[in-house]
């Protein structure tokens, strides 16, 4: 069995590698011969401490990712979320990988914003709106500048003073020379090309009517019944994408979209791939609000996986 911990993962990765795997992942998602099982999700002995498990299947690999969830941990000096994934010898049913993946699922998860507003968004989108000023957050916007010229980045957080060192954290990415600064809600939105959000929120975020048409919104953070970050109100006026309708539907941010709304949810991977009517290839109405749900998919986890072994081995 091959090991590769937290640390190699993390020097391996990067958001050009996870851009790559997380198309693949998607478009995989609506290929013939792939299977996406229910996402399982516990706790530890405190519920508050919370894990869930995600695993899939294609005709070359089938694998799962456990990802955890511990609030207190920064009182540790460790961070909240980690993952480690697992690939199956799929000959012997034994498991032939196993990959700390902490970092690569921040990531990961950005990456799968960036693959949908490469499509969704508008090209001339300069003005990102970011809810959340945490980890993932930094990561989300550093991913987005790579595929849109987004020129400024206000921040939406509760604490002021993490919008600080976001635009250092950004920098430490690769995504310099961008103007970060803090604003409100109502501010953010009715300035914003793009909208994210990156939080544990369970409760909309900001109001509908601020969403000016034309804007892409990427729900990033809804991923257990119950969690919400939009309003229901523009999911009824919005176009709605995510990476895999069944899941969005249940654990999702579309788990508070009216009965006719989730009938109406498109995958991701249809567009990427160009099967989907009006919208394929991507973004059809300059004036469009669209809304992307990523509640996190296990393909997402094999594929980057896989692209880790591979530089892994390319360094040998």
């Amino acid at each position: 069995m091959r090991f590769i911990s937290e640390e190699d993962s993390a020097a391996l990765v990067d958001h050009a590698m996870a851009f790559d795997a997380a198309r693949e992942a998607l478009i995989a998602a609506v290929a013939p011969g792939t299977t996406l099982f229910p996402a399982v999700l516990g706790h530890g002995s405190e519920p508050t401490n919370r894990f869930s498990i995600k695993s899939g299947a294609t005709a070359e690999y089938a694998g799962l990712k456990v990802g955890s969830f511990w609030p207190g941990n920064p009182d540790r000096g460790l961070p909240r979320h980690n993952s480690v994934i697992l690939l199956f010898d799929q000959d012997v049913g034994r498991v032939d990988t196993v990959i700390e993946a902490g970092r690569v699922n921040a990531y990961r998860t950005a990456a799968a914003d960036a693959v949908a507003a490469s499509v969704l968004a508008r090209p001339d989108s300069k003005v990102l709106a970011v809810f959340g000023a945490g980890n993932q957050a930094a990561f989300e916007a550093a991913a987005l500048a790579r595929v849109l010229p987004i020129k400024t980045v206000l921040v939406v957080a509760r604490d002021a003073t993490k919008v600080a060192g976001f635009a250092e954290r950004l920098a430490g990415q690769g995504a310099s020379g961008l103007d970060v600064r803090a604003a409100s809600p109502q501010e953010a939105c009715a300035a914003a090309d793009v909208i994210v959000t990156a939080t544990p929120a369970r409760a909309p975020l900001f109001e509908a009517d601020w969403v000016r048409p034309g804007t892409h919104v990427a729900a990033m953070g809804a991923d257990a019944k119950g969690k919400q970050e939009l309003p229901p109100a523009l999911l009824e006026r919005a176009a709605l994408f995510c990476d895999l309708p069944e899941q969005s539907r249940t654990i999702g941010e579309f788990q508070h979209a009216s009965a006719q709304a989730q009938g109406g949810l498109t995958a991701i991977g249809d567009v990427l791939r160009g099967g989907q009517g009006s919208w394929n290839g991507g973004r059809a109405n300059p004036d469009a609000i669209t809304v992307f749900d990523s509640s996190g998919i296990a393909l997402q986890d094999l594929t980057i996986a896989r692209a880790i072994l591979a530089k892994a081995d390319a360094r040998l």
